[in-house]
């Protein structure tokens, strides 16, 4: 019990100042986080990806939809890469971002739906996404530490009386 408490109490200390520090995240510092996770998007959309492993931290990790995909290099190799050669569209809307952050991390989360279209689909796939991302700024420039994105099936809209 002793230790229970003890643990606790240098907890609460400990996260004190972070939950204060988070009061002071800057404007600044949000708008660099959104510019990162804008150029992500935008490469999705133009399917290309060059350029992008410089959005990301040298360790880092994503996952997507229940796996855990490895680093962005293993990530572009495996899965998203092949993805994007095989799409002829991919296009994002109702982009929605909460940028949250203490010192030199960050947090944020995106919601979204996006579209895809494939040569060998006549209908197209929707889905809603949403996605949570960790950044750190290093050496002065924000990269992605850790990506995690789902998606489902849109809901039906629903009926008017």
């Amino acid at each position: 019990m002793r230790h229970t408490m003890l643990a606790t109490l240098v907890l609460a200390i400990g996260v004190s100042p972070a939950l204060h520090a988070e009061s002071t995240f800057s404007s600044a510092d949000e708008a660099a986080v959104k510019t990162v996770l804008t150029g992500y998007k935008e490469a999705l959309q133009r399917r290309d990806l060059a350029g992008v492993e410089a959005l990301f931290a040298e360790e880092n990790v994503v996952a997507e939809s229940g796996k855990l995909e490895g680093g962005y290099r293993d990530y572009v190799e495996h899965h998203i890469g092949p993805e994007l050669a095989h799409i002829t569209r991919f296009a994002l809307s109702d982009y929605e971002v909460r940028v949250q952050g203490v010192g030199d991390v960050a947090w944020t989360t995106e919601t979204y739906r996006y579209v895809i279209e494939l040569p060998d689909r006549a209908e197209p796939i929707e889905r809603q996404g949403v996605s949570t991302t960790v950044l750190q700024r290093l050496d002065g420039m924000w990269k992605i530490r850790s990506m995690h994105s789902s998606s489902r099936a849109p809901k039906p809209a629903a009926a008017s009386p």
